[in-house]
């Protein structure tokens, strides 16, 4: 998958995750557990923008920044 692509979806998670905080604040009965998830899940998209950053761009020939 192009790395494109999977920051594609990485930008899905982030509105996926502000959707779920903007849910929590309309339910508070299960706010604390989407707010949780509402974490995880920016989580997850922050680990997919560094793992594009630490392995698929370099595979592009594009040069570190420390290079």
């Amino acid at each position: 998958m192009h790395s494109n692509a999977i920051l594609h979806e990485v930008q899905q998670l982030y509105c996926v995750s502000d959707r779920l905080d903007s849910l929590a604040g309309e339910h508070p009965l299960v706010s604390e557990a989407l707010i949780g998830i509402s974490g995880s899940v920016r989580n997850t998209a922050t680990l997919l923008e560094v793992l594009i950053a630490t392995k698929i761009t370099p595979l592009f020939g594009l040069a570190p920044a420390n290079a």
